[in-house]
């Protein structure tokens, strides 16, 4: 069982106790909320290069004058 070390004045050293079920529930709780947040942030730096990789293909067909792809197209009308 995972346990917590707890310091008091009255246990200047600490002491190891069991958690509560409901300690243990809470700490997966934020572990899983954590990692959907590092999921997130992960999936809109993606998003965010994937906007910029497909600016720079625009740009470049443009200089080069080739047609541009519809998503190319609205990505710099910014639609």
């Amino acid at each position: 069982m995972t346990k917590n070390f707890i310091v008091t004045p009255e246990n200047p050293e600490g002491v190891l106790v069991d958690k509560t079920s409901e300690e243990i529930t809470e700490q997966e709780n934020r572990k899983a909320e954590h990692q959907q947040l590092l999921a997130d942030k992960a999936n809109a730096e993606a998003e965010a290069q994937a906007k910029e990789d497909l600016k720079a293909s625009a740009k470049a067909k443009l200089v080069a004058g080739e047609k541009l792809t519809e998503e190319e197209a609205n990505i710099l009308v910014g639609v």
